[in-house]
């Protein structure tokens, strides 16, 4: 933990007061740090072939694996950096909180919280999405494990960016946006914020029972009724579990925290008190912070989310009826996505004008499919000879790198995607012109097999395509 704030410290210590206040105000509004004890996860392996939701990994091959299927240190590549916000594209960061038991142990923490906060300029809206810490992806350079793995590889294995970049990628390549930054934050900046503040304003919406930060005191929090709740106990009932909704009820608490953070700066005219108070509090907040945005964005961004109507504020959860609840090969406790609902969600709360669409095109003149140069294997199985050889020149049109044409040694009703290592852009656009539904989409993690995707056709693409 040590080298863990070495690294923040040295990430700041070049700011300016002004810039500094400015930084830990727009983080601070953008997070709730909850932190609450979960069991270590290990051994988690490839064995499970979920779908991947689109998205844009960048970490790819970061180990070699050993016979074992083991990831191997020392074999990192280039992370790529984000590019420099030109102030108009919408721009999202994730919030991460880091697990309790792991941070007072010492420990390489796990993160706890994991929350997408997204602006748009133009439309002048902002939203935020919870993510479930025991949501069960691929982490890239690995394989599937919880989502909260992804900042405990990162920093385990010493990755370019650390558990903060890992986490972002992952997160970027299961929701299928363009996540820019990360911001992690520590419990007592959170806590010396809202005290700075004064407190912020909650309303439960059932009894909560909250108990301070670091002691045995209990109060509860009775539905319904205003209370003010000083830093200590904003984290406590951010931190909350034991509701009826379990994690969904403390993630819906935790964006509740963030709008009355934002919502106090605003009602109390705070800003300037706060820009008065910048030396202060870099002093007791600054080693807290970990971020990979500049000062300009920051200070930009800070001051865009301020100025956004609390009615043009979307928020969304993944909820309970968005996942299955299983066990990973090792027992342990998971949820597994149910990608078209999450897909829904993910639209409603990123769909913007003037950003480029999470399911992009070749033919909408989006780079994001041909950057990723997917190898797209076609194999025919829809009885009509020479549908593969047609399909692949319609699609080497559009901008797909189609590698290899063969049969696929039978019928198949349905058409089929296969994927051998990641490419969800491609993926998208291929299902969503050819029609596939989710269920015959599948993972075969293997990048040695030459290619990234293959699709077999089946009879329903022989009777309905758009063909020439």
């Amino acid at each position: 933990m040590k080298k863990f704030f070495t690294k923040i410290s040295l990430k700041i210590k070049a700011m300016d007061g002004l810039t500094k206040a400015f930084m830990i105000a727009f983080i601070l509004f953008s997070l709730v740090t909850s932190v609450v004890a979960f069991r270590f996860v290990n051994n988690l392996t490839k064995t499970m072939t979920i779908l991947d939701l689109p998205g844009a990994p960048l970490l790819e091959g970061i180990f070699n694996n050993d016979e074992s299927g083991s990831p191997q240190p020392g074999k990192q590549v280039a992370v790529a950096t984000p590019e420099p916000w030109d102030g108009s594209s919408r721009v999202t960061v994730l919030i991460l909180g880091l697990d309790y038991n792991d941070w007072r142990a010492g420990d390489t923490p796990h993160s706890d919280t994991m929350i997408l906060i997204s602006i748009d300029p133009i439309g002048k809206s902002a939203s935020m999405l919870s993510i479930p810490r025991d949501m069960w992806v691929s982490i890239p350079g690995f394989d599937y494990g919880r989502i909260n793995e992804s900042y405990f590889n990162g920093e385990a294995y010493n990755l370019p960016g650390g558990g903060a970049e890992l986490a972002r990628q992952t997160v970027e390549q299961f929701i299928g946006v363009p996540v820019q930054y990360y911001a992690v934050i520590d419990f007592y900046s959170f806590i010396k914020f809202i005290d700075e503040l004064g407190g912020v304003q909650v309303r439960p919406d059932q009894p909560v029972t909250i108990e301070r930060f670091g002691s045995e005191y209990e109060e509860v929090l009775q539905p319904g009724q205003d209370v003010t709740l000083d830093g200590e106990l904003a984290l406590a009932y951010a931190r909350e579990r034991h509701t009826q909704g379990g994690d969904v009820d403390r993630a819906r608490r935790q964006q509740e925290v963030i709008l009355s953070i934002r919502n106090r700066i605003l009602k109390h005219h705070s800003i300037p008190e706060l820009v008065a108070k910048a030396p202060a509090l870099y002093q007791d907040l600054s080693s807290g912070i970990y971020t990979n945005m500049n000062l300009q964005e920051a200070i930009q961004l800070g001051l865009l989310g301020l100025q956004i109507d609390i009615s043009n504020i979307n928020k969304g959860i993944i909820d309970y009826t968005m996942v299955i609840p299983s066990e990973s090969p090792s027992g342990e406790k998971i949820l597994k996505p149910i990608p078209d609902k999450i897909r829904i969600l993910r639209d409603q709360l990123f769909a913007t004008t003037g950003t480029k669409s999470p399911i992009a095109s070749p033919a909408d003149g989006s780079t994001l499919v041909r950057d990723e140069a997917a190898r797209v294997v076609i194999w025919n199985g829809s009885g009509d000879a020479g549908l593969a050889d047609r399909t692949a020149e319609y699609f080497r049109s559009a901008g797909i790198n189609v590698i290899q044409v063969g049969d696929a040694g039978g019928y198949s009703p349905a058409t089929k995607i296969e994927i051998f290592n990641g490419k969800p852009y491609t993926v998208e656009y291929l299902a969503q012109i050819m029609g596939v539904a989710s269920a015959n989409i599948w993972n075969t993690f293997d990048p040695a097999a030459g290619l990234d995707v293959r699709v077999t056709l089946g009879g329903d693409w022989a009777q309905n395509n758009p063909l020439p």
